[in-house]
């Protein structure tokens, strides 16, 4: 990593849950854990958008997401006592799946709160990375009632899927990698595009990027359907909404987190929204042109470039990956339907 980025300083994180330092050690904390993803490029998409491309591949990382990362470096700090208790978390399975993995590495035991209708490959992961797997109604219950039942009755120590400042320390390495490697082939990003769904990638992405590369602008993209954080960043106040009907399953979340956003009120620019159907066509993209498997969630950054959210002729774009999770059943019946 050149030095002029390594000491770069543009953001203002007093007040905020966590600091570039907060980044900066969790990349050595999940350094040899999580995988250092590859920046990949398309001639087709730089063509269909006049910009130059830049594809974080998250659906390459251990798990098949990027959660890894906050997962690893938050259980990685337990004390011995909450070792002994173990951990509790909610997820619809990106998270799930990361931390049953980091608790089995770590050696502590895991118990993962899931809806029903998570999808089946990511049930079946997580239960095979050794976690106690509890299922509760997601259209019925909030996640928070359904993991404090679990936390009542079995004890241990909760981590959020994002509201949390060393799941969101870990996130923000993904940004962090993306700045390094975009500087190395070539330059600095003008943009940097990020899912999000409750907002700790996101957040933690803000943090990186505007500490290493305080120019580029960055932007959160959520489903249609979910835009509980574009409400909020437009109303000053966290908006909960209910639980939304969306493919993008990873960002199904109701609110942003108490932590998460005063990062985005502070640093993002904008927040935008994409449609199910705009998904779909982004993993139809991916599949053909690429020749990667990207789940639903995962294509909520590129979506929103490939579909013309924003102009960016131009200029160099990161777009964030975040995972490749998805059923193959289910894979095919999205990109082959009519």
């Amino acid at each position: 990593m050149p030095d002029t980025i390594a000491t770069a300083t543009g953001a203002d994180t007093a007040g905020l849950a966590i600091s570039y330092a907060d980044v900066a050690a969790a990349a050595e904390r999940i350094a040899g854990v999580a995988h250092r993803t590859p920046l990949l490029t398309s001639r087709t998409a730089d063509t269909l958008t006049g910009g130059e491309l830049l594809f974080k591949c998250e659906n390459f990382q251990r798990t098949g997401a990027f959660k890894i990362r906050g997962a690893y470096n938050a259980v990685s700090r337990f004390t011995p006592l909450q070792r002994a208790v173990g951990v509790v978390a909610y997820s619809s399975g990106n998270h799930a799946q990361a931390l049953a993995l980091a608790a089995s590495m770590l050696k502590v035991k895991s118990t993962i709160v899931m809806p029903q209708d998570a999808p089946a490959a990511k049930l079946a992961a997580t239960r095979g990375y050794g976690a106690d797997v509890v299922l509760y109604d997601r259209y019925a219950e909030p996640p928070d009632a359904a993991v404090a039942r679990v936390l009542e009755e079995r004890g241990g120590v909760l981590i959020p899927p994002f509201d949390h400042p060393h799941v969101m320390a870990g996130q923000g390495t993904v940004a962090k990698e993306l700045i390094e490697t975009a500087e190395e082939m070539g330059g600095p990003l003008d943009l940097l595009v990020v899912p999000t769904g409750g907002g700790g990638l996101l957040s933690g992405c803000l943090v990186a990027a505007k500490t290493l590369n305080p120019g580029c602008r960055v932007v959160g993209v959520e489903p249609e359907a979910g835009n509980d954080a574009q409400q909020s960043l437009r109303s000053g106040a966290i908006v909960r909404i209910d639980a939304p009907k969306t493919i993008a399953d990873g960002a199904q979340s109701r609110a942003v987190g108490q932590l998460t956003f005063p990062v985005m009120q502070q640093l993002v620019d904008d927040i935008v929204t994409v449609t199910d159907a705009e998904l779909v066509e982004a993993m139809r993209f991916f599949a053909a042109r690429m020749k990667m498997m990207v789940e639903p969630t995962g294509c909520l950054a590129a979506a929103a470039v490939l579909s013309g959210r924003f102009d960016v002729r131009g200029k160099r774009v990161g777009i964030v990956v975040t995972g490749g999770n998805v059923d193959l059943a289910r894979f095919a019946s999205l990109v082959q339907a009519a």
